[in-house]
């Protein structure tokens, strides 16, 4: 009975044994099976509110970075930012890239991200391009120039030309240059008036010219100013004391020049003889004003009589003076 025993335990033994091995193999796989983890990497993406800028010297050149990044297992995300121009402003997923006073040309901003866990699994990198432009500046453009005119010129006496600007490029500084057809600048040149001396320059006509300098364009205008002839009395003819109808006939003569004028105005001058009566000088003024009036038809508001300085012998001056010429002075002879 004994032998027997320990013969089918000797059979027996290795059987179970080896079920037990099986039994624990596939006890240990089902804990494996369900004990095994399944890695989701980290997601990184980039954009930029703008893809390309104007950064010439002087502008403001703001692009704003904003990184979307997940960590699927929920682990704290570091943002690290780098360029290789400009300057970037900010750590996290949104920051502001200044590239004021870049060159032309296309540069980079890189982020890498990482969980913090040291492990490189757990690590993205992403980069963004942004295009820098610089176009030439507009071309200037020129002002509108005016230039204000005399109202009214006296002959030989300075006149003045000044000038209002208005428009044009606001960075270039306006630069006055002067030219005057007759006459000569006496004052002003450089500026936006000048003052003209005009002596000598009766009835002729002045242009004064302005041209803007800075511009490499033709920024100019003129203005044009005439000078009257200047009116003046004009003797139109003497005689002594004559007898009545040679008197008569040297004043039908006046007469009809002054009516070629009726805007004229006649000077009649008589200078008494030392030797005279002292009623000659009124007898002949009379005779004179009678006649053209009442003979010829004269409007006796337009003759004006003088009594010029005495004379060896008595002497009548006609003159005739257009509207607005000085009155003769009667003068010694």
């Amino acid at each position: 009975m004994f032998r027997r025993q320990h013969f089918l335990t000797h059979r027996l033994l290795p059987l179970v044994l080896v079920g037990i091995n099986i039994f624990a193999s596939e006890a240990f796989a089902q804990k494996v099976r369900t004990e095994a983890y399944v890695y989701a990497p980290l997601t990184l993406s980039l954009a930029a509110d703008q893809s390309v800028i104007n950064a010439c010297e002087g502008n403001a050149a703001l692009v704003r970075l904003n990184a979307k990044a997940t960590s699927p297992d929920g682990l704290p995300i570091r943002y690290r930012w780098t360029n290789d121009v400009g300057r970037i402003e900010g750590d996290g997923p949104a920051v502001t890239w200044d590239l004021a006073g870049a060159k032309p040309g296309s540069y980079k901003a890189f982020l890498e991200i990482d969980t913090g866990s040291g492990d490189r699994e757990c690590q993205a990198f992403s980069s963004i391009a942004v295009l820098v432009k610089c176009p030439p500046p507009p071309p200037p453009v020129c002002f509108d120039v005016f230039i204000n005119c005399p109202d009214r010129v006296e002959v030989d006496q300075p006149v003045t030309f000044s000038s209002a600007l208005t428009g044009g490029s606001g960075n270039v500084a306006p630069v006055y240059n002067w030219t005057v057809s007759v006459g000569r600048i006496i004052e002003g040149q450089g500026t936006s008036s000048i003052k003209v001396d005009t002596t000598g320059l009766a009835g002729q006509t002045i242009k004064a010219t302005l041209s803007m300098g800075g511009y490499g364009l033709d920024c100019s205008a003129s203005c044009t100013v005439s000078f009257p002839v200047p009116l003046t009395c004009r003797k139109f003819d003497e005689f002594p004391d004559l007898a009545r109808n040679d008197e008569k006939a040297r004043l039908d003569n006046f007469a009809i020049e002054l009516q070629n004028d009726p805007s004229s105005t006649a000077y009649v001058i008589i200078h008494p003889g030392q030797r005279g009566r002292s009623r000659q000088v009124q007898a002949h003024t009379t005779r004179i004003v009678d006649y053209l009036g009442n003979s010829r038809g004269f409007d006796a508001r337009r003759i004006i009589t003088l009594v010029g300085p005495s004379q060896p012998d008595l002497l009548v001056e006609l003159w005739i003076c257009p509207q607005g010429a000085t009155p003769p002075r009667p003068a010694c002879k």
